[in-house]
């Protein structure tokens, strides 16, 4: 599902038009993205929460040199699935086993 998408639906379950279903969508991204990248939580109870996580540095290789490089620490926007979520995906969807290669599929 993408953001228009997400915007027809909204608009269909509230009886908001498009355009202010858009507004409400947007705004709702502004304020968590702002909040996120002030260091604070964004915690949906039942959905998940959308937090900041320091990931620490680490070697790598240069696949075109071949030379170990330093990724030094950084801060990245993370999202953990809260236990409704968790329980509902559980639910309707079930990993099958396709010729050697793991799907996921409707229940």
């Amino acid at each position: 599902m993408n953001k228009g998408e997400l915007v027809d639906r909204i608009a269909q379950r509230t009886g908001l038009t498009k355009k202010d279903a858009r507004k409400a969508l947007d705004a709702t991204i502004d304020i968590a993205t702002d909040t996120i990248a002030a260091g604070e939580e964004v915690l949906l109870t039942g959905f998940g929460k959308f937090e900041v996580r320091t990931r620490k540095r680490s070697q790598r290789i240069n696949p075109q040199t071949q030379r170990r490089i330093m990724v030094p620490e950084k801060v990245v926007p993370a999202f953990k699935a809260g236990k409704s979520l968790k329980t509902l995906v559980a639910k309707k969807l079930k990993v099958v086993d396709e010729r050697g290669q793991l799907k996921v599929k409707k229940a």
